[in-house]
């Protein structure tokens, strides 16, 4: 049966007391994937693209750190879209519906958070390399692994070891960059050899 990103979904999963992270927490990956991409860029963001952005929580502090950022959020939810889509930029597209919508624009910060684990294999590696199409910056691609003690909604996700999204970011050209992070390929000559991490 497929999984649905309905309203009890959400308020499962991201209000109340069984929710997966709270406003502080979404705040603290926020302020370190924007000062990570910046730091990198030597300039302010100007643009993101959050896949799989749910009610699009990264956009209200994204907000407040850069008021004049662009942001399109892409998520399969019908009510995450009916409800979010006009006010939050939100469109209608899974994971696996990237390489096909052909988006022409490129983009400071790249947002996959929590939700790589539930992707099929078969859909990861042409995302992942269409993400590094349309990355000029950072890329916050927060995955939990097998080796991970995981908490949280357990239903579809894939335990895949840390080490095939190692080869499969670096495979589509991503420099590891920070947690959860990885910049683009185009940044490496920018970077002093300790800036980032071996993979």
């Amino acid at each position: 049966m497929a999984k649905t990103y309905d309203k009890a979904y959400f308020d499962r999963w991201y209000r109340g007391r069984n929710r997966v992270s709270t406003r502080a927490e979404v705040r603290r990956k926020v302020v370190m994937a924007v000062s990570i991409a910046e730091y990198l860029l030597r300039r302010p963001i100007r643009n993101v693209l959050d896949v799989g952005c749910g009610e699009g929580a990264w956009l209200p502090h994204l907000r407040e750190l850069r008021p004049r950022v662009a942001y399109l959020g892409l998520d399969p939810s019908d009510y995450v879209v009916a409800r979010f889509g006009k006010t939050r930029n939100i469109r209608k597209a899974s994971f696996g519906d990237l390489p096909s919508m052909r988006i022409d624009d490129s983009f400071d910060l790249i947002v996959c958070s929590d939700a790589l684990h539930y992707v099929p294999d078969a859909e990861v590696a042409p995302g992942i390399r269409e993400i590094a199409r349309l990355l000029d910056g950072v890329a916050f691609l927060e995955v939990l692994t097998k080796e991970d003690e995981i908490v949280g909604d357990l239903d579809s996700l894939l335990r895949r070891p840390a080490s095939w999204y190692r080869k499969t970011f670096s495979g589509a050209g991503l420099i590891p960059a920070g947690p959860f992070s990885w910049a683009a390929a185009e940044l490496a000559p920018t970077l002093a050899e300790l800036e980032y991490p071996s993979v």
